[in-house]
This record gives structure tokens, sequence and C-alpha cells, in this order.
């Protein structure tokens, strides 16, 4: 069976980027990386058994709303115990939430990608 290895994304900001999810989503900084003339390329972050990977681009964010083709949003396991606390991380970054169910919130990190904290039961899952 396959496993997710990582998840990528670009920005032209990564040292922003890298402390929105470590400080809002409490990952793990695991390593980063630097371009030959010692500025950040690279930083990242444990997610899981995988890595969020926040990497160095000149291209400017794509704007995503809704259901697109291709990816579209980043959504990440709470528990239903820590959903709210989440979302008052997201609102002290600046991140608003933009909807909400009964199992999801939805929001952005500061590039503008979507992203959602679900504690959606998965019960093919193990429990962490």
């Amino acid at each position: 069976m396959s496993e997710l290895h990582h998840l990528a994304l670009g920005t032209r900001d990564v040292q922003r980027l890298a402390v929105f999810y470590k400080d809002v989503l409490e990952l793990r900084e695991v390593t980063r990386h630097l371009h030959a003339d010692l500025t950040l390329r690279s930083v990242w972050l444990e997610l899981g058994p995988s890595l969020l990977m926040i990497e160095s681009t000149e291209e400017a964010p794509r704007a995503v709303s809704g259901v697109g083709a291709g990816p579209f949003l980043i959504a990440f396991r709470v528990e239903p115990e820590r959903r709210e606390a989440c979302e008052q991380r997201l609102a002290r970054a600046g991140s608003v939430i933009e909807s909400r169910s009964e199992w999801t919130s939805y929001a952005r990190d500061p590039d503008g990608n979507r992203i959602a904290l679900s504690c959606y039961p998965l019960p093919h899952l193990a429990p962490r």
C-alpha cells in the first residue's frame, strides 16, 4: 500500500509560511535547506508520518476558490476537543474561518492556500 511521502507548498516567503504552520497547526520543524547564497530554500515540517515541505519560489500564489481541478485544499486532522483552540490560533494569525460544518472548519494560510481543520471520523484509520 502506498502512503503519502510529502506535500510541498511553494511560497515567496518560506519563513513566514513555515512559522504559520508551526505556530497555528503545531507542526514540528524537521529540517531546513539553504540556497548556495545561504538564503532560505525550504523548511520541512512533520505531518504525521509524512512531511509538509515549504519551498521557495518566485511565482505568485494561485487563487483557489471552491472545488477546482487539481489540488484545492489541505485538510488537517484535529481531535474534536482541540478544534476550537486551533480556530483561535488561526484567528490570532489573521486567518478568518471562511466556513464551518459539523466536522470541518475552512480557512486560508498567509499565501491564500485553502486549509481545513477536520475532525470527521475516519474509522478505517487507527486513532492517534
